[in-house]
């Protein structure tokens, strides 16, 4: 499995491919901009450059770019739903600009309406910001610990959403650990992961599962709680890590950590 880190773009887009590499970081994933915050500062074609060559003299591959936090695919305020959408192209463009082969994005939460409304929603801004940027950056799903209204806790969500995307090579799935444990996904015991990932392949396919999130759980199977811990120190512990990285399915995948305090 190519491991790396979330790392901070602190200091530029370059200096977060040299943090990368001082961290021995095989893929890297990162943050185009401020993730809580609308305003977005251009990226200037000459620091897309320089770090697109220092991924490529690092052999860092493949680069993600994570969506920020406060867009909401699933919004019915038309205000904020229009204002995610022209966000959502922002990012895919940065993510082209760096070079990057997938954007990372949470479906969204649907509020006072109904999960399946909030689902459609996703889909139809999904397939707008595909229409209207021209880049084969794939988005990738990230399923969720089901907090709230959060969509994205189920597979069957997720086969939902992807149901409704009109050009499904631009769509795949980044699984995070420390969320389908919350949402009550056993993938610390052998005959558990062994079931989540046969229950994947039937609703979604195995061969949209792109990249993955290794985060231990700070709370119990099943909370519906999304506290990221150190792995090993949770309740997936290092057992159920052992099992992960080495499953048949899994070990040939990218895995990022976004444990606490541990991202560059």
């Amino acid at each position: 499995m190519k491991l790396g880190f979330h790392i901070t773009i602190s200091g530029g887009f370059e200096k977060a491919a040299e943090r990368a590499n001082s961290l021995k970081c095989e893929t890297m994933q990162l943050f185009s901009h401020n993730p809580r915050a609308w305003t977005l500062k251009k990226i200037e074609d000459k620091e897309a450059e320089l770090f697109k060559k220092a991924v490529s003299v690092f052999g860092i591959s493949p680069v993600a770019v994570h969506m920020p936090y406060l867009p909401n695919l699933a919004s019915f305020d038309k205000n904020l739903y229009k204002k995610s959408i022209s966000f959502l192209c922002e990012n895919i463009n940065r993510a082209h600009m760096l070079g990057a082969d997938f954007l990372v994005m949470h479906p969204g939460s649907f509020g006072q309406n109904s999960r399946d409304q909030g689902i459609s929603r996703i889909s139809e801004a999904i397939n707008s910001a595909i229409k209207r940027t021209n880049t084969k950056i794939k988005l990738l799903l990230e399923n969720t610990a089901g907090q709230g209204t959060e969509i994205g806790n189920d597979f069957s969500q997720l086969k939902k959403i992807i149901s409704f995307i009109n050009i499904k090579n631009r769509i795949g799935i980044c699984l995070d650990t420390a969320h389908a444990f919350a949402s009550g996904l056993d993938i610390a015991t052998k005959k558990g992961l062994n079931h989540t990932l046969e229950d994947f392949d039937r609703k979604i396919g195995i061969k949209k599962l792109c990249f993955l999130h290794l985060n231990d759980s700070k709370t119990p199977l099943g909370s519906r709680a999304d506290r990221h811990w150190h792995i090993g120190e949770g309740h997936i512990g290092l057992e159920g890590f052992r099992l992960i990285l080495t499953h048949p399915l899994l070990k040939d995948l990218p895995g990022i950590l976004e444990t606490p305090g541990r991202t560059g």
